[in-house]
């Protein structure tokens, strides 16, 4: 009985993870806009559960134990849920931003109508992205990934001005329109093959000649649907635009949820739908490759033509996302560390940036470059950690990003491929001529006399809940750095998922 008991836990482990922030948001629908203290209470008993639960997962995953709830719903269609070793590199990082984003979000919102009606669309949001990380086939994957489409609507348009209203409709447009393409692809792969199953080394990669056009085919499909949220090149129009939405959504949407979603997908796809093995052998890594360096400096010569700060933000997140499908595309097992360990560096660095940005905005109204003279010595804990992100994405070292780059040029070397070595450096060069001009502009430039809106004046910077989130990340982002070589580092548990014997 003792065991059973043991298995039926482990067994619903990662439903309690998908549930803490789907019953937080459901609560919170309910609840008045004045009643401040239970919505907070709420928000952060949710995210607290949360991490303890992925924590218990983490160290069973790591100890190879096995996490899987299955619930069947018609003839070889089954809802999955499980905690394998890439799912916990995505619900580690998701959860732990949730955290820190809620308690930004309670200082940016502060006052602001409407923030039950927040909170609730955040938590499905978070619960969406759960879910997507702990899908077991594509058929769960699909699900939750359309769900993140629709909780995130409400978020995009929060401010209910016709700029954020339009900003969703286009958002919309192409969120739908990528899940259709992706249902296309799924639902004719699960035709040719059945119910597809993540699994190490590819589920499909053992089938026979004969399909192989037709995989083929299905592949980009696939990808094609998937790039959008993942904002590939000629797919990425949305992402700028949607910068309308708050800033804690703008953080959310850029290190965690949709366009993380979509990587992750892509992730997904290349190494536990086909395998690295059988994609290369199809031929179809090496496209993804180049429309993946495309993306990744196309989207950077975009930024540099950018004045407005998120929106320069918002294009390097074009570029910095498709280091994640380079890595997978790269087919090596040393870039694949690298793409793999992006998915969290760049996490932990963008929502940094995006914080900061916010904090700009709210304590002194700047919202562009040419504002930003001499800001760094009013606000110079937020342009501390505005600085270490920066440079983090730049790729100087110690730093996450440093340790991502360092990998995917690796890989390179290793899979005979040292074009991408260009690519990168190309990458680094740009990043460095979009970054660094604001750097200096803030720790350099001159100060105006007095700052036109400072909404902080009278505090020491800014209000606790905005300034101690952009310090945590930017911490984070140096720690990844430092302690790569650490068995608790991203990178280390990057190497672990491409080791066969650690995978359920």
């Amino acid at each position: 009985m003792g065991e059973w008991r043991i298995m039926n836990l482990d067994q619903w482990l990662p439903v309690f993870v998908v549930l803490s922030s789907l019953l937080t948001g459901i609560i919170i629908f309910f609840l008045k806009e004045e009643q401040h203290g239970i919505r907070t209470a709420l928000n952060m008993a949710g995210a607290i559960i949360k991490l303890i639960v992925i924590g218990v997962m983490l160290h069973g995953v790591f100890h190879e134990q096995v996490y899987e709830f299955r619930l069947p719903l018609l003839p070889g269609l089954d809802l999955v849920l499980r905690a394998d070793a890439l799912a916990m590199l995505f619900v580690v990082l998701s959860a732990v931003l949730w955290l820190v984003t809620t308690v930004y979000a309670i200082g940016y919102l502060e006052g602001s109508p409407n923030r039950s009606r927040f909170f609730a669309f955040f938590s499905l949001c978070v619960t969406s992205t759960m879910g997507i990380s702990l899908a077991g086939n594509l058929f769960t994957f699909l699900i939750f990934y359309e769900a993140l489409t629709i909780a995130t609507y409400p978020l995009v348009v929060h401010r209910g001005t016709q700029k954020a209203l339009r900003a969703g409709t286009i958002y919309l447009i192409y969120t739908l329109g990528g899940g259709a393409i992706l249902l296309t692809g799924v639902v004719w792969l699960h035709i040719l093959t059945g119910s597809v199953e993540f699994t190490q080394g590819g589920a499909i990669g053992q089938l026979g000649a004969g399909e192989r056009p037709v995989l083929t085919l299905i592949f980009f499909i696939l990808i094609l649907g998937l790039g959008v949220k993942s904002a590939l090149v000629p797919l990425h129009g949305w992402l700028p635009i949607a910068m309308v939405a708050p800033a804690p959504v703008s953080a959310l949407l850029h290190a965690v949820a949709v366009v993380k979603a979509g990587a992750f997908g892509i992730a997904r796809i290349v190494y536990n739908v086909y395998g690295i093995e059988f994609a290369a052998d199809l031929g179809v890594t090496f496209p993804l490759a180049v429309a993946a360096s495309v993306t990744i400096v196309y989207g950077s010569l975009l930024a540099l033509k950018q004045d407005e700060l998120k929106k320069r933000l918002a294009y390097s997140t074009v570029s910095q996302l498709s280091y994640i499908a380079l890595g997978m595309a790269v087919a090596g097992p040393l870039s694949m560390v690298g793409g793999l360990v992006h998915i969290v560096h760049q996490g932990i660095m963008k929502i940094t940036l995006f914080f900061c940005a916010g904090n700009l905005a709210e304590t002194l109204g700047i919202h562009h470059i040419h504002e930003m003279d001499g800001v760094g010595r009013r606000m110079p804990w937020t342009m501390a950690a505005f600085t270490v992100a920066a440079f983090g994405m730049i790729g100087v070292p110690p730093t996450a990003g440093f340790i991502s780059k360092w990998y995917l040029g690796l890989g390179a070397l290793e899979a005979e491929q040292p074009w991408v070595l260009a690519v990168l450096v190309v990458s680094t060069l740009l990043n460095a001529a979009y970054f660094l001009p604001i750097v200096r502009a803030a720790w350099f430039g001159k100060p105006p006399e007095a700052w036109s809106d400072d909404r902080g004046a009278g505090r020491f910077e800014t209000d606790w809940t905005l300034l101690a989130p952009p310090i945590f990340t930017a911490l984070l982002t140096l720690g990844a750095g430092l302690v790569a070589s650490m068995p608790i580092s991203p990178l280390q548990w990057a190497r672990l998922i491409t080791q066969r014997e650690y995978w359920p």
